[in-house]
């Protein structure tokens, strides 16, 4: 069965969940067997199922005052920030067509990652024990899935604009004291995010196979 891709732009966290939640339903009943949601968000934080509250640096009111809202989901991992300067990918998979191997699955993940970031001329590498893709010592992408029925849902987010790099400060990332990176820091120069999404989706279908992608919005 194709790959369905689904561009939603610049859209919110919730309506971005809502849509995961509605193509689950429709990878379980078997109407569709991978769909791949590829979006940026308006500011917010996440936090996964061992996030500890603590990893958020600031208040509740300061982040209000930004437009900054904070959501609990059912993904793996820790506190995370997700905004317009990253591409964030929400591959809603059956495993069983692929491989029924959570470890595999996010290494695979990480693969597509540090691939479309060899595109750009940047050398992405994973770290023992640690789930994401690093350059160097900053971290430059985040992962973080749920699994259920052997159906992915959550994804990943690849940090692309320096200028949103900011709002990393008002959490710990990850849980962990690090620092964060983008492709643009990387390369030191402004690059078309555009471009950067047409890298990383080339790299999906070469890797699951030669599935004709049907491409929706």
């Amino acid at each position: 069965m194709a790959l369905k891709i689904i561009d939603l732009g610049l859209v919110s966290f919730p309506e971005a969940y809502a849509l995961q939640r509605e193509l689950f339903q429709e990878v379980k009943s078997g109407v569709l067997d991978k769909v791949l949601v590829i979006c940026r968000h308006y500011p917010v934080i996440t936090c996964g199922r061992s996030a500890k509250k603590s990893n958020i640096t600031v208040s509740v009111e300061e982040l209000k005052n930004k437009g900054i809202t904070i959501y609990d989901v059912e993904r793996g991992g820790d506190v995370t920030y997700h905004g317009p300067g990253q591409l964030t990918v929400y591959p809603v998979f059956n495993l069983n067509y692929l491989k029924k191997d959570i470890n595999w699955f996010l290494r695979f993940l990480e693969g597509l990652i540090i691939s479309a970031l060899s595109e750009c001329g940047i050398k992405g590498k994973r770290r023992l024990g640690l789930t994401g893709v690093w350059v160097g010592e900053r971290k430059i992408a985040s992962i973080g899935i749920a699994v259920r029925n052997w159906i992915t849902f959550h994804g990943l987010s690849i940090n692309i604009k320096r200028d949103d790099l900011a709002n990393f400060s008002l959490i710990r990332p990850c849980g962990m004291d690090i620092m964060i990176t983008s492709v643009e820091s990387e390369l030191g120069n402004n690059i078309c995010a555009e471009d950067f999404k047409k890298k990383f989706i080339n790299t999906l279908e070469s890797s699951i196979g030669s599935d004709h992608a049907v491409k929706v919005g």
